[in-house]
């Protein structure tokens, strides 16, 4: 308790010297934390008792763009488990395709957007595709690196018993490598809010992003603000839920075999 109030009176000093800072200067690009939470409240929380309080804009775009994060996330999730899975257990396989997975994950995601527009058109379908192509590699390299490093003992002991190969991979293969696969998720989940932003900036009238850009274009500063800490505070909660997840996923390894703990997770 001590650590964590230790923390917050860190962050509540920095806002206060923010306060100063911007107070004293007084320049319109960069507005006071007071005139950010005033544009922020007028944005989110100023609707009706009946929908908690929320504005229409909490549905029209800040939820839409949460629902891609989270599409975009959960499909990259289940190809890059699945596909790093099976390379990572035929090393025959990686050999022929790791020279084409290196070739596109050099490919920067944001260029492939008005690749992803002409073939999928604008819309729900080519967000998706931009944070699925965005974020399948870090869950992909490693779930690779999290199935090689099986021990070799967990190997031959389910070949000696006979364990049949579904059971093997659910009962060894991904809890040996799910250490790495959370390590993954992790990077991965904090690309997709980036990349959920991306693509929302272009060819899309909802969304997270579309309003940054609409505020930008109104010089509309408070607001433009309020959305960017909205982006950082959203990318907090969900990097603190999937750290206590993984938490209790992990919690009956030994300590030494999971992964090192971050400054992100040590800062939570």
């Amino acid at each position: 308790m001590n650590r964590f109030l230790q923390r917050w009176a860190v962050f509540a000093g920095l806002v206060v010297v923010w306060e100063l800072l911007t107070w004293y200067a007084d320049d319109p690009f960069f507005p006071r934390p007071t005139e950010i939470a005033v544009a922020a409240q007028g944005l989110w929380f100023s609707g009706p008792a009946g929908d908690l309080f929320l504005t229409d804009t909490v549905f029209d775009h800040v939820f839409p763009s949460v629902g891609r994060l989270f599409g975009g996330w959960a499909i990259a999730a289940v190809i890059g488990i699945s596909l790093g899975v099976a390379l990572g257990r035929s090393p025959a396989a990686a050999e022929y395709v790791g020279p084409l997975l290196t070739f596109m994950r050099s490919i920067p995601p944001p260029l492939l957007v008005p690749v992803f527009m002409l073939v999928f058109s604008v819309g729900t379908t080519m967000q998706l595709a931009t944070i699925v192509f965005g974020v399948l590699w870090p869950i992909l390299l490693n779930s690779i690196d999290g199935a090689r490093s099986v021990d070799a003992t967990k190997f031959e002991t389910s070949a000696v018993f006979r364990i049949p190969k579904p059971q093997w991979i659910l009962g060894v293969v991904l809890p040996s490598a799910a250490p790495k696969i959370f390590a993954g998720l992790r990077v991965s989940l904090s690309l997709s809010l980036v990349l959920m932003v991306v693509s929302e900036l272009v060819g899309t009238d909802n969304g997270i992003g579309s309003q940054l850009l609409v505020a930008q274009r109104e010089f509309d500063f408070p607001d433009m603000w309020a959305g960017i800490i909205l982006l950082g505070a959203l990318g907090y909660a969900l990097n603190t839920v999937l750290l206590a997840f993984e938490r209790k996923a992990l919690a009956w390894q030994p300590k030494q075999e999971r992964t090192p703990a971050t400054v992100e997770e040590k800062a939570v």
